[in-house]
């Protein structure tokens, strides 16, 4: 029902400063401020900038309070009137909120661009089940009311999609049947299903009746109606098509730039082998696709959608041989279109014009299946019927040309109805389905502005001045009247019942009433239909006969005109919108023809003679037919029968409306027209319920409850609204009715009585509170003395009294419990002495029968057993004799190579000492030199010295006077020559220091290479040692091995024969081994390999296999309890550790241990509810992973002591290699011996696989049980209760222990309760913090997630309660400390820095790199788009950020949906395993096993002594 609370119109009383809307010529209206009232006259200052003089009563008043980004329901508007709704659906359109309510009712704008994080299958799950209105106006939410209803009420219903072409009715009804289809559907396992074949039914439907328009890429040319009928469960059990008025005209004639069905292009882009079959070619080669330049559509591949085509074809029923049937008949009507016509030898006859023609007539035939002369005879010649015979004359060639249009027409029609025939049987139909929910992409209106002729199909009534449109566009009229009429029933009638149903006092509101024109087109006899059947069973009539018949029978009628300066023309005035834009002028001249629903006889007989039996299928000859008594069939008479079936079966449904509008004409993305959606929504009946409403009763916002009784509830409304002053409201049963304007008068008044109470209650509330303070606080103080007194002496009284009865109770009990246990004791032993004694009896007849059975029969089956044994023994110490030689051989070839190495390395030795000793002389030859050179250089440095200082005191000693130049030549010359010669020297030595250094490095790198090879040779010689020694080992085992076969054979052949089987030399022990394997064990030489040593360095024998079977058990029934912990570590593990570790069970190749264990710890888990046993078990599943790891190494791998090196050179290098450390000697001695590594088989290998596997299972069992515990609390801490204002929280933290809304302290609670058994079971710290990490991580993610998809949690208060509840757990996770939480508090960062975002006061003033850097660094663009959005104030009325913000926002997100094609919003919440064997190998240390005592019960038995070392 149309719900229309608030509604206001033209005020007579606006003042100077009102905000108001004022009509504008170029924005429909826009809004400005009152600047002067002059009576009736006003001016007004707009926000362009422009002063307008309007009158008062066209003027509408503007909403200063409404919500930037508008609302989501239109009812909610204060002044609900044409600006109003075109302004809030403008504001919406900005920020991408396409979709918005006006009651129950839907209105879509159409964005033009892909928005996907709308429509996945995550979103269609937040509809699912959710009441309307609560989420974001969506198609889903009115598709899921159309189901609860359905499943609820029991009642079918209906959802009516209208809107003009491009307004996005086809996406609208796709995205209805998907959520349907999701409802209703049925699991993957239960084969092709009906929603399936549903939804692919549309592509094929699209493909053959969709094409592209003026105003509309893909522009369904056909109505279409889907029932979708359910079963008793909801569940889709069948559904049907119904398809109406086809445009078949548009097959052969087209106006640019508009195209033709997108099948033919799809064909003609077919794969190649298809065009070559179907002797096709470019698009542009054929007449009935040339007519225009438009052959692509931008974004869509017609290859890619053939091949789509063909998929969804299979899907829905249609065989392969089917299809290319179908493409067949395509392929033929595109050759049939190239056919041209010329004059042929006789008068008014027609023949194919050239060889072109010629070709492609033959090539539809051969696609027909039909004889080529029969084709050309249907299309150049007609046959005329008489009573007697049948005349058959030539036609020219225009008349030939439209025979030809005309079968290719029909052809089309016929294979578009079979097309949806077929989907129908293929789907099939629920017989015994009570409901069905029904979707209706039917026409919508349309307005043009400017005379042209229309003969579109989506498009509605024309809406320019005049219109002039042909006969399709007049029955697709018709229906858009009928739908208005029905709209009008269900809405408008409805609100009138609201009134009656309250029973207040009302009048009928008059409002347009189309019924008349209903009558005048469709009454059986003189309406418009009846009158053109009439026309077109008259054989010598036409269209100006036709139209003079109208002007005669309707010249009377005031919605029936003549236009001017036409003949064949008539006019309608049609319901739709304004008065002055709703007449259509019709076109008669392609009535009749377009009527007349018949094929051309010729036609019919060709096509029904076709070999394709696809072909003559649809052709098929009727009864009547071959009885000649065909009865007349009009198309408008048909599409008149089939419009009022829809009508009635819309009349026995529940309705649900969709109005789509097209925001421009451009089909671009944020472009919003004003005047285009104004006219849409005038066309749509929006605007006229708007109008009806005006003139009833608005409804109070909310319900009154009565408390006692009705009337006295009534009786103050009343009083309440006679002395506000109000006149003309109504006091219904359960509401207030209030005329237009009276609800904003009611808010202005409550909002000035309300200011001025509440400065009076603040001033006497703050006195009161002050003079009742003091005497609290006094009072407080004389009560606290005197009860401190009383609590003394009563808890003494109650002390003494309490400890006298616990005295006397204890004695009681414990003498009672005393002589009971006394008593169990007595009897428990009587018990067991009498079983030991049965037992022993009992035990000692069973040994001897059966040793005595076993006796028998193991000295009957030894005597055979053991000469064959002793033949194989036979056998095998001849190939043990070939192998020892064998061996022998090989150990002498080692043995040479060892010398030979030997050998080499001593020379090698012996090279370097003497190259060693020649540096070293070498160098110390050079030393010296260079000493020499610098003293004879020091001491020529010192004599020049010595001469300048003599020269220089010689100068001072010669008077000045005698000035006498004497040069000593010679002593010139000398001294010269002695520096050349010092230079000469100097440059001599440093040449030498030069090659001296060169030579050193040389002599380096030569030591330091030999020193690599001679180490090299070393671990050689070592390796072949080692394997020398081995080989001596297994050479002296066979040997010995040998002599004890020998002996043992001599021995069985001796006695054998003797026949004295009890003295044999194999004895049989108690423990299962023979005397003979002891004594070869006792013998042979324990090589490395197979020593078994017990931890105080004896060899001893390995246990046998029950032996060890049974320890295996008693450590089990030990370790399976709760042993506890020693010195922080888990006993079990230890235990089970040194227990293996002595069994030599890692290096077993073959154990059934690691089974037994892996099998005992899947038992223990099983309890998988308690975290106390779970952290049991991870602990000491975690720990024993640790030892495996520091101890197991593959099989193969180098020793973990290495050779100690015994030469120079091993040593040396040794000590390079090594430095000093700082670890105490002594206690890595102790760690080693703790926990030392081994060669681990195969069977260990596996169980560290398996207990790596248990490690992380149980870890996720302990991760997911605090998740299940804390998903209940998360979903009441994301929304503030209704009473929390915030006026709490605003002064910090002060959560109660009696608040009822106190949610986060069970948060707190839980994750303290859980850390102290982590604690409390010493569980390695590392698991805690991943453990606690991926929980705060799925915290966020739920916090966020509500954040953003629930309007009511994006609000300042609702932040600041959750920001409360965040700083609880920042306390937290400082007292549990990093060692603990970790990294916890980070994982929280998206919905921190999105509350800090809610909780900022004045976040207009805020810039967009301010928040993305600064605030919400974090976040996407998408995610602060809607938060930005969404966000409402509750408390403080704060706004939102600025539109330029918003803006940026919306470019950036089409950016990224253009490029990456759009991102999801939403989070992702992993559940995988953080860690790895080595972080828990690192955050643990061996020393820490040093005090670890293992298990005390096991200490005390006799196998597990070495436990005590």
């Amino acid at each position: 029902m149309l719900f229309l609370p608030r509604i206001l119109v033209a005020s007579a009383a606006t003042g100077v400063g009102s905000l108001v809307w004022v009509e504008d010529p170029n924005e429909a209206w826009i809004d400005g401020e009152v600047v002067a009232v002059n009576g009736e006259d006003i001016t007004v200052l707009c926000t362009s900038g422009n002063t307008v003089f309007v009158r008062s009563s066209n003027v509408y008043p503007k909403d200063a309070g409404s919500p930037s980004c508008g609302v989501d329901d239109m009812t909610k508007l204060a002044y609900l009137h044409e600006p109003g709704v075109l302004q809030n659906l403008k504001s919406r359109y900005d920020i991408n909120e396409i979709y918005t309510y006006t009651g129950s009712i839907l209105i879509a704008v159409n964005p033009f661009q892909r928005l996907p994080h709308l429509y996945d299958s995550h979103m269609m799950e937040q509809y699912k089940g959710a009441a309307f209105g609560e989420l974001s106006p969506h198609p889903f939410a009115v598709a899921d009311a159309a189901y609860r209803l359905m499943i609820n009420d029991g009642k079918s219903q209906a959802i009516l999609v209208s809107g003009e072409s491009g307004a996005g009715k086809t996406e609208s009804t796709k995205l209805l049947m998907r959520y349907l289809a999701y409802m209703g559907g049925r699991s993957a396992g239960e084969g092709r299903s009906v929603e399936q074949q549903v939804l692919e039914s549309n592509p094929v439907l699209e493909a053959f009746g969709n094409a592209k328009t003026v105003r509309n890429n893909n522009s369904s040319r056909f109505g279409k109606f889907v029932e979708l009928q359910f079963d008793q469960r909801g569940r889709i059990s069948g559904a049907a098509v119904r398809t109406y008025l086809l445009e078949r005209s548009r097959v052969c004639q087209l106006s640019d730039p508009e195209r033709n069905y997108h099948c033919f292009y799809m064909l003609c882009a077919a794969p190649q082998e298809e065009v070559q079959k179907y002797k096709l070619g470019n698009p542009r080669t054929f007449h009935y696709l040339n007519q225009t330049n438009c052959y692509e559509l931008d974004g869509v591949d017609d290859a890619k959608e053939y091949v789509a085509t063909r998929k969804a074809m299979d899907t829905v029923g249609i065989s392969v041989q089917e299809q290319d049937a179908i493409f067949r008949v395509i392929a033929a009507i595109l050759h049939l279109g190239n056919i041209e016509f010329a004059k042929g030898k006789e008068i008014d006859s027609s023949t194919p014009k050239d060889e072109k023609s010629w070709f492609h007539l033959r090539t539809s035939a051969e696609l027909f299946m039909c004889d080529a002369k029969a084709l050309e005879d249907s299309l150049c010649k007609k046959v005329i019927t008489t009573r007697d015979e049948s005349i058959i004359t030539d036609v020219d060639p225009k008349t030939a040309a439209s025979r030809r249009d005309a079968l290719a027409k029909v052809v089309y029609s016929r294979l578009f109805d079979w097309l949806v025939d077929t989907i129908n049987i293929s789907i099939g139909q629920d017989k015994n389905s009570k409901y069905l929910i029904g979707v209706l992409d039917i026409y919508g209106f349309e307005s043009f502005k400017t005379n042209r002729c229309l003969t579109g199909m989506v498009g509605g009534l024309g809406c320019g001045f005049v219109v002039h449109i042909s006969f399709e566009q007049f029955c697709i009229n018709l229906t858009n009247e009928k739908l208005q009429q029905h709209f009008n029933q269900h809405v408008f009638k409805m609100e009138q019942e609201e009134y009656t149903r309250e029973e207040i006092n009302w009048s009928y509101i008059e409002f347009i009433d189309n019924q008349d024109i209903l009558d005048m087109i469709e009454k059986k006899r003189g309406g418009i239909i009846a009158l053109l059947d009439q026309a077109c069973m008259l054989p010598r009539s036409t269209h100006e006969t036709f139209a003079e018949s109208l002007y005669r029978e309707f010249k009377s009628h005031k919605r029936f005109s003549k236009p001017k300066l036409a003949r064949s023309d008539f006019t309608i005035c049609h319901y739709a919108g304004d008065v002055s834009f709703n007449y259509v002028t019709y076109q008669t001249e392609l009535f009749l023809d377009k009527n007349k629903d018949y094929v051309i006889g010729e036609h019919q007989a060709l096509l029904n003679a076709s070999e394709c039996s696809f072909v003559s299928g649809l052709f098929p000859v009727s009864d009547e037919e071959s009885s000649k008594q065909s009865k007349f069939s009009s198309i408008g008479s048909r599409f008149k029968q089939q419009l009022q079936s829809l009508l009635e079966t819309l009349s026995s449904t529940e309705p649900h409306y969709i109005r789509c509008v097209k925001p421009n004409n451009l089909l671009k993305p944020a472009i919003f027209e004003n005047h285009n959606v104004l006219q849409q929504l005038r066309c749509g009946g929006v605007m006229e319920a708007i109008r009806i409403s005006c003139a009833g009763h608005g409804c109070w916002p909310f319900r009154l409850h009565f408390i006692y009784d009705s009337s006295s509830e009534a009786a103050a409304c009343k009083k309440l609204l006679e002395k506000v002053g109000l006149d003309g409201y109504q006091i219904g049963k359960t509401k207030v009715f209030l005329r237009a304007g009276q609800m904003a008068e009611l808010d202005a008044r409550r909002t000035e009585v309300l200011g001025r109470s509440a400065s009076i209650i603040q001033r006497k509330v703050r006195s009161y509170m002050a003079r009742e303070l003091t005497r609290l606080v006094y009072e407080s103080m004389r009560r606290e003395v005197a009860s401190l007194r009383i609590q003394k002496y009563l808890r003494m009284h109650l002390a003494s009294k309490a400890f006298r009865e616990i005295c006397s109770s204890a004695l009681c009990i414990q003498t009672g419990m005393r002589a009971m246990a006394a008593r169990n004791e007595l009897r428990c032993r009587s018990e067991t002495r009498a079983a030991i004694v049965i037992q022993s009896h009992s035990r000692k007849l069973l040994a001897r029968l059966e040793y005595t059975k076993l006796k028998k029969a193991a000295i009957t089956t030894q005597c055979a057993w053991r000469s064959k044994v002793a033949r194989g023994e036979l056998r095998k110490l001849k190939m043990a004799a070939r192998e020892t030689g064998a061996l022998q051989a090989a150990k002498n070839k080692l043995e040479k190579q060892v010398e030979e190495l030997t050998w080499r390395l001593q020379l090698e030795k012996r090279m370097r000492t003497d190259l060693e000793e020649a540096k070293i002389k070498e160098n110390t030859k050079l030393q010296t030199a260079l000493k020499e050179l610098q003293l004879q250089f020091k001491e020529t440095k010192d004599m020049l010295l010595k001469e300048k200082e003599v020269s220089t005191r010689a100068a001072e000693q010669v008077p000045v006077i005698q000035e006498i130049p004497v040069i000593d030549h010679e002593m010139m010359d000398k001294l010269g020559a002695e520096n050349k010669k010092l230079k000469a020297l100097v440059s001599s030595l440093e040449s030498k220091i030069v090659e001296t250094e060169k030579k050193y490095e040389e002599t380096n790198k030569l030591c330091e290479e030999r020193l690599k090879q001679a180490m090299d040779a070393e671990s050689l010689m070592v390796k072949l040692k080692t394997n020398m020694h081995t080989l001596q080992e297994k050479i002296s085992d066979m040997e010995t091995e040998n002599k004890i076969l020998r002996q043992q054979t001599l021995l069985t052949a001796s006695k054998g024969v003797a026949g004295h089987p009890s003295e044999f030399g194999y004895k049989v022990l108690q423990n299962g081994f023979h005397a003979s394997d002891t004594i070869r064990a006792n013998d042979l030489p324990q090589s490395p390999e197979k020593a078994y040593e017990t931890p105080d360095s004896k060899p001893r024998r390995p246990p046998s296999d029950r032996q060890q079977h049974e320890d295996v058990d008693t450590l089990m029934e030990c370790v399976v309890k709760d042993v506890g912990f020693s010195q922080g570590k888990p006993v079990a593990a230890f235990t089970i550790y040194k227990s293996l570790l002595h069994w030599r069970s890692f290096e077993a190749e073959r154990t059934s241990v690691f089974d037994r264990l892996i099998q005992m710890i899947g038992s223990a888990i099983e309890d998988q509810e308690s975290n106390n046993h779970m952290a049991y078990w991870l602990s000491n599943t975690s720990t024993l992973l640790f030892l495996l790891q520091k101890s197991l190494k593959p099989a193969g791998a180098a020793a973990a002591t290495p050779v100690k090196p015994t030469s120079l050179f091993g040593r040396m290098a040794m000590g390079f290699r090594s430095s000093p450390s700082t670890v105490s000697l002594a206690a890595a001695a102790a760690a080693l011996d703790t926990v030392r590594q081994v060669e681990a088989k195969y069977p260990a290998l596996l169980f560290k696989q398996q207990l790596t596997a248990y490690v992380e299972k149980i870890y996720g069992i302990i991760r997911d049980n605090l998740k299940k515990e804390l998903s209940s609390l998360l979903a009441l801490c994301i929304q503030a209760p209704r009473t929390y204002k915030g006026n709490v929280l605003r002064s910090g933290r002060s959560f109660g222990k009696d608040s009822q809304t106190n949610h986060w302290q069970g948060i707190i609670d839980c994750l303290n309760s859980l850390l102290t058994i982590l604690k409390e079971n010493f569980v390695p710290p590392v698991l805690i913090q991943k453990i606690y990490a991926q929980t705060f991580a799925s915290i966020n993610v739920q916090l966020f997630h509500s954040l953003l998809l629930r309007r009511e949690c994006c609000t300042f208060s609702n932040g600041e309660y959750v920001k409360s509840g965040l700083a609880e757990l920042e306390l937290w996770c400082c007292q549990a400390k990093e060692e603990y939480a970790g990294s916890a508090w980070d994982e929280l960062k998206h919905i921190r820095q999105a509350v800090g975002f809610l909780v900022i006061h004045q976040k207009y003033r805020i810039s967009y790199d301010e928040i993305t850097n600064d605030l919400c660094p974090m976040l996407n663009v998408q995610q602060l788009h809607r938060i930005c959005t969404i966000y409402w104030d509750d408390n403080y009325n704060t706004r939102s950020v600025s539109p330029e913000v918003i803006a940026s926002m919306r470019v950036l997100m089409t950016e990224e949906s253009s490029t990456s094609g759009g991102n999801s919003f939403l989070l992702d919440d992993s559940s995988s395993i953080p860690f790895s064997v080595d972080d828990l190998s690192n955050s643990i240390d061996i020393k820490d096993f040093l005090d670890v005592n293992p298990a005390p019960e096991l200490l005390e038995h006799h196998a597990f002594q070495f436990l005590h070392n």
